[in-house]
């Protein structure tokens, strides 16, 4: 019976084998995708404009390889079209099936050699073909076919004629065993058990489950049930045997836990040696394998049967929850993630070494935690820790109970870390538990105070350049992605490294934010009927309008006391947090400002009950610093007060004189005294604007801080909580000291309601009148839900004299206003939204534990953002 149906990895290199006129092109464009096939023909048309160019073959064959090559590091399959009867042919694409740990697969299409020449003859650009090519490739064919396998090719179809060429209908892709990313867990990862079944029992109810022995019916009985909590599943990190107490009561419980759908697991090292010797190889009979051994010898052949079999059948690694999870003994590198080869398999079980043998005369593993990237989280065991640390999205659960250590579950996705204390040391390690501790101590006293830092602090120390560089295209939750571009880049890293304060503290830098659309109504730039519209339009039902504060937009960053700051942001003798700018630099230039400022405002935060009630010992606020003076005094000396100063010396004067013209009759000159007599006053009105909010700052009772967003604390952001809860839980610390903290007035307007809107309307009004700057209106949720997309975070609307600051004295003069309606807030929104979504990833990964490099790719991104050319005016 004819094939009617191929299976093949869903991650292959399929080469289709065939001497020319075999129809390999025909079959592939019938099966498969056709970004999938990479012809030899195409590459050769592509280097020479003739795909029967023979001399252009070295070339097109070297782009054929390239194109390969780019396909399988991507992880995705790829079919070759191409003679591939030579060996050598074969061999440098079984290669890159090798290097990128790709299963190599083969389809011979095997016709007669008359059917090949009578297709050759019937196409034009084959008349050139020799009579001796079509049986040189069949020889050749023949020679290769009883090799193949020898070669690599783990998956071969040879279709012998033309009925079973034409019979094959469907090409059936097969998820690699590896692939579960269809799991989502929760799970329960457990680390290396090695024997210790009391622990483990200890560990699985402390996690939640239920370990109960039953009654055995037959040989095949386990003895063990389990029952899980609602929807949780173990997962075993291998290594359940050797050196421990009782192997075979591990291997029963896991076993039981497996075969009924409660667990998963992959092998260890130590488990993949127990398989070989039920295989009947010899193996060494070191490293606690003789205990297993004499375990096992009292147990029935039946039992052992079934032991083999479970080993045998677990997969080298796992990759989960959508490619967000990777499980393996060992570990895993990014590029082996999902693949498959006897490297990966390798790689999950015994790691990599340096090829070194320390002073225990064990190997130097390979830290390549230290250079993994990859966006998934990999938990691993095999190397025994003192207590599990974080690196690069990377743990090691591998405590050493068999040692006297700890038996250690990591929950997934919770990232909670549960463990139980060994019964008794079982073992004694060849190297102490705590040795690499040790060493990197040792290393680190070099460096005073390094050795306080765990090991993504220690490895956070140095930023690399090329993460921050080029083009960048940054995977957000909010937006699919936000694009960095080169040109913007280079300037942020010219702020970044010359200007900003340690990268460590820099967890978010606050977005800009856009006016509202331009008002229609006389002497009016911006109104908040305008902002209400907006939101109305976009769904929102509630906004929340806060007083805008005349300050310097800052973010504070501040631990409990320095104990805290080194735990949480890895510095050292840098004081308990800092207060920094938009750009991130630094807010005080006096450093005992700064420390009183930061005491006071921790002692605000214990008065208030703040640590006790969000169980943390540090906080991210976005907040207002008072006055505008404290930070911008230079800029308005420079700036402001100069324009003031000349605009009031200047037009009194003209006026006079214009007025002393005005009684000689001449020509146009009542106009000009009129339009000079209101650039008069427009001047003293931009005085008196700037004025306002300014006032000499020589103590700290002079700085005033406003928070109005609680962006986050350990293990929480507060992007789900809505503006209302923010403006209250600030309002509490505020009370705690009144001298310092400022809570921000608002209100909440239901914008169905023509009342509240009204109302809303005539508190900015009044507000403006008093000298204030406007308000900020938000939606009600801090990223409400909406059909059309990600919602302006806020938009500012500013009072008609405070816009004399922004605009200039002159701006609402005849002429002047009329021009600056036509402007455009289009680009400005874009730029808003694009940061504000930057902020909120760039804080999310650093709670959520992600590296610094990772939480620097959004701050650094919101900072280039700011050199687009966009009006800073509005």
């Amino acid at each position: 019976m004819s094939l009617t149906t191929i299976k093949l990895p869903e991650l292959s290199l399929v080469l289709l084998i065939g001497t020319s006129g075999s129809g390999k092109s025909t079959f592939a464009r019938r099966l498969f995708k056709p970004t999938e096939i990479v012809s030899s023909d195409h590459c050769r048309g592509l280097v020479s404009d003739d795909e029967n160019d023979q001399t252009a073959t070295p070339d097109a064959f070297a782009l054929l390889h390239y194109l390969v090559g780019m396909r399988l590091k991507r992880g995705l399959l790829t079919v070759v079209d191409a003679t591939n009867v030579q060996p050598e042919a074969r061999k440098s694409l079984i290669q890159l099936a090798r290097e990128y740990h790709v299963l190599p697969a083969a389809i011979i299409l095997d016709v007669p050699d008359y059917v090949a020449e009578n297709r050759n003859r019937a196409r034009a650009e084959r008349q050139h073909l020799g009579r001796h090519v079509v049986p040189q490739q069949r020889q050749q064919l023949r020679r290769s076919l009883k090799f193949l396998k020898q070669e690599g090719f783990r998956h071969i179809y040879h279709l012998h004629n033309t009925e079973e060429i034409d019979a094959v209908q469907t090409i059936v892709r097969d998820p690699l065993y590896s692939n579960r990313k269809q799991d989502t867990g929760p799970f329960d990862i457990i680390g290396d058990v090695h024997g210790c079944y009391l622990e483990l029992v200890q560990l699985l109810t402390d996690l939640g489950y239920t370990v109960e022995t039953e009654p055995t019916q037959d040989a095949r009985d386990l003895g063990v049930r389990v029952t899980a909590p609602a929807g949780r599943r173990a997962l075993f990190l291998g290594d359940l045997v050797d050196r421990g107490p009782d192997s075979p009561a591990v291997l029963r419980l896991v076993m039981r836990m497996v075969q009924d759908g409660l667990a998963l697991c992959v092998p260890g090292n130590h488990d993949s040696k127990l398989l070989r010797h039920l295989y009947g190889k010899h193996v060494n009979e070191q490293h606690g394998f003789a205990e297993t051994l004499a375990q096992l010898a009292g147990e029935s052949d039946t039992f052992k049967n079934q032991v083999r079999q479970f080993i045998d059948g677990l997969v080298s690694h796992y990759v989960l929850d959508g490619g967000k999870l990777v499980v393996a003994h060992a570990g895993m590198r990014e590029e082996m993630q999902g693949r498959g080869s006897g490297a990966v398999r390798a790689f999950a079980l015994y790691g990599e070494t340096t090829g070194e043998i320390d002073e225990f005369g064990l190997p130097v593993r390979y830290n390549w935690a230290a250079e993994y990237r990859g966006r998934a989280m990999v938990v691993y065991g095999h190397t025994p820790v003192p207590a599990p640390e974080w690196l690069n999205n990377t743990i090691d659960i591998d405590t050493g109970c068999v040692f006297g250590g700890r038996l250690t579950a990591l929950r997934y996705p919770e990232r909670e870390l549960v463990s139980v204390p060994a019964a008794q040391v079982y073992c004694e390690p060849v190297r102490p538990l705590d040795y690499l501790r040790q060493l990197a101590e040792a290393n680190a006293q070099s460096q005073e105070g390094t050795s306080q830092l765990t090991a993504q602090q220690q490895h956070d120390d140095v930023l690399d350049i090329r993460d921050v560089t080029g083009k960048q295209i940054i995977k957000t939750r909010l937006l699919p992605s936000v694009t960095i571009r080169e040109e913007n880049a280079v300037a942020a890293l010219e702020v970044m490294s010359r200007f900003a304060l340690n990268p460590k503290w820099l967890l978010y830098l606050p977005p800009t934010m856009s006016p509202s659309e331009t008002s229609a109504l006389p002497d009016m730039l911006e109104h908040p009927a305008e902002a209400f519209d907006y939101f109305r339009r976009q769904g929102v039902e509630r906004v929340v309008c806060e007083e805008k504060h005349m300050g310097s937009r800052v973010v504070v960053v501040l631990a409990r006391d320095e104990e805290a700051a080194r735990r949480r942001f890895g510095v050292i003798g840098e004081g308990p947090g800092r207060c920094y700018t938009r750009t991130g630099r630094n807010f005080f230039n006096d450093s005992t400002l700064e420390a009183a400022f930061l005491a006071r405002l921790q002692e605000a935060l214990t008065k208030s009950g703040f640590w006790d009630q969000f169980h943390t010992d540090w906080l991210c606020l976005d907040a207002e610093l008072l006055p505008w003076s404290a930070k911008a005094q230079q800029l308005i000396k420079d700036q402001y007060a100069a324009v003031a100063a000349a605009a009031t010396a200047a037009l009194p004067e003209a006026a006079a004189v214009l007025s002393q013209a005005s009684s000689r009759g001449l020509d146009g000159i009542e106009e000009l005294l009129a339009r000079t007599t209101a650039r008069q006053t427009a001047a003293e009105q931009y005085a008196e604007a700037y004025r306002r909010y300014c006032w000499p700052v020589e103590s700290l009772a002079d700085l005033r801080l406003a928070p109005f967003h609680l962006l986050a604390t350990e293990g929480h952001t507060y992007f789900g909580k809505d503006h209302a809860w923010h403006m209250e839980t600030l309002r509490a610390i505020c009370r705690a000291d009144e001298g310092l903290l400022r809570a921000t007035p608002y209100r909440v307007v239901r914008l169905d309601d023509l009342a509240d809107v009204e109302a809303a309307t005539q508190w900015w009004t009044d507000l403006t009148a008093a000298g204030g700057e406007g308000m900020v209106v938000k939606p009600y949720d801090f990223i409400p839900a909406s059909r059309k997309g990600l919602v302006q975070p806020a938009l500012k609307c500013r009072g008609r004299e405070y816009l004399r600051i922004i605009y200039g004295p002159d701006y609402l003069l005849p002429g002047n206003l009329e021009r600056l309606r036509e402007r455009s807030v289009k680009a400005k929104r874009n730029l808003a939204l694009r940061e504000f979504t930057l902020g909120v990833e760039g804080l999310e990964r650093f709670v959520s534990g992600q590296p610094l490099r990772a939480v620097h790719q959004c701050v650094f991104g919101v900072l280039a953002l700011e050199s687009e050319a966009v009006d800073p005016r509005l």
